[in-house]
């Protein structure tokens, strides 16, 4: 991927060279043909092409936020009431994910996310333990963050 953004940066730079035009419009100009190019030569890369992870990670701040938005109304809605009625509880949470680096997003995301927590990871990597304000059904909370977070993290990084 970053051989790519490279070579679309110097594909934009020879474009400006060759144009002898040296303002903004033309090295967008010189993007644009290098997408192109790169996109059609896209078979000859190891890699996907890199502007497809871009958009997944967009998707991913996306769907960070939502969760974010929705989780913040949840605890509100908790906190405000005269009675507290939560259920706190610590599932076990099997994931997919390989890479350290997956893992570690995954537990950032989740815990940045108001009224979850990671508490331990297992030491295989193949468990995280986290722990919900509100746990009414486990199975429903791990599917919740499969259909989200991992699945966001994983079109990124594969």
């Amino acid at each position: 991927m970053a051989f790519q953004i490279l070579l679309n940066f110097i594909l934009a730079f020879v474009w400006m060279f060759l144009k002898t035009s040296y303002s903004p419009a033309s090295f967008f100009v010189g993007y644009f043909f290098g997408l192109l190019i790169i996109y059609i030569f896209r078979r000859f890369f190891t890699s996907r092409f890199y502007l497809l992870r871009v958009v997944a990670v967009l998707n991913l701040i996306y769907i960070f936020t939502l969760e974010l938005i929705l989780s913040n109304i949840a605890v509100i809605k908790a906190v405000l009431r005269p009675k507290l009625n939560i259920k706190p509880g610590i599932f076990a949470f099997p994931t997919e994910l390989t890479e350290d680096w997956e893992i570690t997003m995954l537990s950032i995301l989740v815990t940045l996310t108001p009224g979850t927590l990671v508490v331990d990871v297992s030491s295989d990597n193949k468990v995280l333990y986290i722990h919900a304000m509100d746990m009414n059904n486990a199975e429903e909370a791990i599917q919740s963050i499969k259909n989200t977070f991992e699945k966001a993290i994983m079109e990124v990084s594969r």
